[in-house]
Formats: structure tokens, C-alpha cells, sequence
């Protein structure tokens, strides 16, 4: 019989000590946006070769609808919302409005790629003729030049999460800690958070995973890894998978794994950051960074910049003008959380919904009030390991993952963490009308026990149901979901406030344009010696910085 399951009393201690306020609104809500990525692809289901359409502004000003990696790689970006609600309110209406103006296209429904020809047919996303637009194009041709474009070409969901100020004056006064500054507490508190997210971060594969199968036109002839499986002429797929997105196949990189960034504190963070932008690697050095007048890369360092380092998970903080990420995070603390490890959900119009956003919320609370220790380097390569076998094999019923000493199932580490959720989700829903939290942990329990309720699972089952071919199934969804939103209505005031952004964002990347004075060569030299003095200031006493 197996052990009823239990749940620390120190996290229901919490939870209790919280609980009222929670009741009389004084904790505040959580406060959420999402940045959602998809393809356009043409009527055959190829990536799209045409410029991301002027009727949709300019991608480099324009605060909601830009490009990633690609041309024609979209990404909508909403604003900040304490419910998840209005948050996909906002998405739907971006993707209303960009099909309004698409012709003959649509916005690929998955994550892995649609159908491509070769390196060259991805498009490098060009934002203009300024130094910064100029900056993220040339960042853009470095990766290329170190990855390849198709890597670049996969698309996701990034969910960024704040707890509200009140929340934390109440856990600081709960823990005792006003004597600790408030930013450097609450950024403490953060890192513990992602600490028990990368122990636990399997899960969210797991159950959100969506992309067992990818196009052959994916990987080049004669190059196909075990893994792999052939499901029909254009389609390979690994039986157990649950996110190929997130293998080796994707986002990974053996060059950025030498980093071994655990999360444990901010200045170890920043740290390891700045040395990677500033160290040169021989490989890239080897590829030139400014050929015969060409520029190629940004530089030939570890990292050309800070968003290079590819993490389920990272810390944020907003950037003033001419700041990088590690100087905002540096100077004023962690603000918020970005969750990287998201697939789309191929059959949801958006790529994601409002249970999937609350279990997400829920499980970052829960991540907040656990106790999370530091990671040491080999408990670091045991949860690599726990992830890595999820990712390839988290639907394979003999799966066991490595949790305190000892090989657990899935289900079984999984029941554990869902009683733990109930507690969080109890304060969650103390601000809510209803129990929209408890209500999530609910509808997504049983794919514990039955792994064929998963996205992924289901995935594969309707490629065997429909043929084998993933890009026409996606094709199919894709045209399926476009109409469905082109008859979506919107709301007026945004649609005018879109319409209106349209002219604006262009005429802010002209003045950007016009007002530029420098050359590429001075403004990334600039920019770089800035990265490198604010290096130097951060190993001076704390009251030597004031």
C-alpha cells in the first residue's frame, strides 16, 4: 500500500499565518503577462519568406506585436494583469488584429517548426537601419553563426509572474527579516523560488509538454538521433516524449552548460553572467566578428550578450535606457519571474489558457513557500537528469526520476507535489470569487495517472489518427484557429489603440534612425565598456557604490 500522502507542516503554517489577510485583500493579487511566439507559415505550410507586414508596425518600437529570432517569428507581448482573464483577453486581440491584416497566412500552432528548406530559409528578423536596431540583427547573425537559424526557429509561451509589494512586507514581517532591506529580500526569496522551480520544473514538462514530433525537414540528411522514430514520409516523433522542444534538439547549448548557473543567490548570478559575456571562446573567436567590413556576431565572447544564456527560468527586472539585464538586476533587485520551459498547446487558438496560467501560479507560490536550500554542483547534474528524461521519456510508465535518494515515478513524486499545491492554492483562491486555483489542480491531476490525457500524448494520437504528418496537422489547426479568431470580436478601445500603434511605432523607429549620431562600431564599444565599468563597480563594498 503506499504511504498516505503528507503535506510539511511549516508550508500549512504558512499558508495559515497568511490566510486572513489573504480573505481581507490586503495581500494584493499576483500580477501576470505573457509572451507568446508562433510562425507564420504559407499555404503549403512552409515558414514564411515574406517581411513581417508593415500594417502591423514596427517590430522594433511597436510594445506589443515584434519578431524573435525570425522574420517571421511573431511575438505578442501583453500587458501586465492580476487576472489571467484579461491577460488572454489582450492575446486573443493581438492575434484578432494581426489576421485582419495577414494575407494568405497563418500563425503555426506549435512549437517545433513548420516546414523548412534548409538553414538559409529562416529569415533573420531586420529591425532598421539604427545602431540598436543594427545591435539586435547582428546578436541575431552571431547566433546563426553559433547555433543555426532552424533552432531559432521554434516558438513558446514565456509566462512572467510578480507577487504584489504587500505580499512581501507581509512574508518579511512573518519571517522577521524588516531589519534586511526590502530588495535584497525579496530577491532572495526569488531565487529560492527558481531553486525549487529547477527541482521541480519536470512537472510543468510533463504536463504541459506539446511537442513529441517534429517536421525531417527539421534536422539535416543522415543526421537523426536515436530517440527518433519515423512516423510517416515528412514526420519523426519519439514515443514517450513530451516536449522535444526542450531536449538536446532545442534549446540547448554545450558551450552555455559549462556555465552551471544554479540560481543560488543574485550576485552569483550576475557574476557568472558578466564573466561569460566578457570571456572569449575559441570556436567563435575562430568564426571573425567583423569580416572584411561584415559584422558577424556582436563578439566572439561565451555570450554575445545576457539573453543569450538559454534557462527555463530567469530572473527580471525592467531596464532603464542603455542599462543591460545584470546592471537592473544589480541595482534594484529582482521584480519578476520569466518561465521559459512553456510548449504551445497546438489545439488552444492562444498556445495557452486560463487553467494551465492558474496551475502555473500556484505552482510558483508553492515553489516561494518551500523550503529551497542551495544546489550543489552534483545535485545540479541530478535534476538535469530528472528533466532530460521527462523531456525524452516522461509518458514511459517504467520512468523513475531521482528524488530524495531514491527512484520515484512520476505519478507517485507528482501526487506529492499536487497535495502540496492544495494548501497554496487554498491562500491563492482567499482573494478570488470561487476556487480557480483548486479548480486547475483538479481538472490536471489526472494526467499523473494517465499519461495519455497530456498534451503530448494527444499530439500523437491525432498524427496517427490523421496520417503521420505533423506540419499538415498543424496546417490544419492552424487554418481551423484562424478562423475562429479573424470572427473573434474586439474590444473598440483596443482596436483603436492597435490601429493607432501601427503609425506610431514607425514613426519612433524613424526617430530613433534620425537621431542616431555614432557609428555601430562606437555605439557597441560604448555599450560594452558600460557593461564592463558596472563589472568593476560591483566588486567594490556595497557603501563604496553609494
Amino acid at each position: 500500500m503506499p504511504e498516505p500522502l503528507t503535506v510539511p507542516s511549516a508550508l500549512t503554517a504558512q499558508v495559515e499565518r497568511l490566510l486572513p489577510s489573504a480573505r481581507l485583500g490586503r495581500l494584493g493579487r499576483l500580477r501576470r503577462g505573457l509572451e507568446k511566439e508562433g510562425l507564420r507559415v504559407d499555404a503549403n505550410g512552409h515558414i514564411a519568406q515574406t517581411p513581417h507586414p508593415h500594417a502591423l508596425g514596427s517590430k522594433l518600437t511597436h510594445p506589443h506585436i515584434t519578431t524573435d529570432y525570425s522574420e517571421s517569428l511573431i511575438e505578442y507581448i501583453t500587458p501586465v494583469y492580476s487576472q489571467p482573464g484579461e491577460a488572454l483577453c489582450f492575446l486573443s486581440d493581438l492575434h484578432t488584429f494581426t489576421y485582419h491584416h495577414l494575407q494568405n497566412e497563418w500563425i503555426w500552432p506549435g512549437s517545433m517548426p513548420s516546414r523548412l528548406s534548409g538553414n538559409d530559409s529562416v529569415p533573420i528578423a531586420d529591425y532598421g537601419s539604427s545602431n540598436v536596431g543594427t545591435m539586435k540583427h547582428v546578436y541575431r547573425k552571431g547566433l546563426d553563426m553559433r547555433y543555426g537559424r532552424i533552432m531559432q526557429a521554434i516558438a513558446g509561451v514565456h509566462y512572467n509572474v510578480s507577487l504584489p509589494d504587500d505580499m512581501w512586507h507581509a512574508l518579511r514581517e512573518m519571517e522577521k527579516a524588516t531589519n534586511i532591506p526590502f530588495n535584497d529580500y525579496r530577491s532572495t526569496r526569488y531565487f529560492g523560488m527558481i531553486r525549487h522551480f529547477r527541482r521541480h520544473s519536470w512537472l510543468l514538462l510533463y504536463l504541459f509538454g506539446a511537442s513529441p514530433a517534429i517536421d525531417k525537414s527539421f534536422l539535416p540528411a543522415g543526421n537523426v538521433p536515436e530517440k527518433l522514430q519515423s512516423l510517416s514520409d515528412d514526420t519523426y516523433f519519439a514515443p514517450y516524449a513530451t516536449t522535444l522542444r526542450m531536449s538536446d534538439l532545442g534549446y540547448q547549448n554545450k558551450v552555455q552548460s559549462q556555465l552551471k548557473i544554479c540560481f543560488n543567490s543574485l550576485s552569483n548570478y550576475v557574476n557568472t553572467l558578466r564573466h561569460a559575456i566578457s570571456s572569449p571562446w575559441p570556436d567563435y573567436e575562430a568564426m571573425g566578428v567583423n569580416v572584411d567590413g561584415e559584422w558577424r556576431q556582436l563578439n566572439a565572447n561565451i555570450l554575445q550578450i545576457e539573453n543569450e544564456y538559454y534557462s527555463d527560468i530567469r530572473p527580471k527586472r525592467v531596464a532603464k535606457h542603455n542599462e543591460t539585464p545584470s546592471q537592473a538586476l544589480e541595482a534594484r533587485g529582482v521584480e519578476y519571474i520569466e518561465v521559459r520551459c512553456l510548449d504551445l498547446n497546438p489545439f488552444d487558438p492562444l498556445g495557452v489558457n486560463e487553467i494551465q496560467m492558474r496551475f502555473v501560479d500556484t505552482f510558483l507560490m508553492w515553489c516561494l513557500l518551500s523550503d529551497s536550500p542551495w544546489i550543489s554542483d552534483e545535485e545540479c547534474d541530478r535534476l538535469d537528469d530528472n528533466r532530460r528524461w521527462v523531456v525524452e521519456r516522461g509518458r514511459d510508465p517504467d520512468l523513475k526520476l531521482f528524488h530524495n535518494g531514491k527512484p520515484t515515478s512520476v505519478s507517485e513524486w507528482g501526487e506529492q507535489i499536487f497535495a502540496e499545491m492544495g494548501e497554496v492554492a487554498r491562500l491563492l483562491d482567499g482573494v478570488e470569487d470561487g476556487a480557480p486555483h483548486a479548480e486547475a489542480l483538479a481538472s490536471l491531476a489526472p494526467r499523473l495517472s494517465d499519461p495519455s490525457l497530456t498534451p503530448s500524448a494527444q499530439v500523437l494520437e491525432r498524427l496517427k489518427e490523421n496520417g503521420g504528418s505533423l506540419s499538415d496537422l498543424m496546417l490544419s489547426l492552424a487554418q481551423e484557429q484562424a478562423e475562429q479568431l479573424k470572427a473573434a470580436p474586439m474590444q473598440r478601445c483596443r482596436e483603436a489603440l492597435l490601429a493607432q500603434l501601427i503609425e506610431t511605432s514607425h514613426q519612433q523607429q524613424h526617430d530613433i534612425e534620425a537621431a542616431d549620431k555614432e557609428t555601430f562600431s562606437e555605439f557597441l564599444q560604448v555599450y560594452f565598456t558600460k557593461a564592463r565599468e558596472s563589472r568593476a563597480l560591483s566588486a567594490l563594498p556595497s557603501e563604496a557604490r553609494q
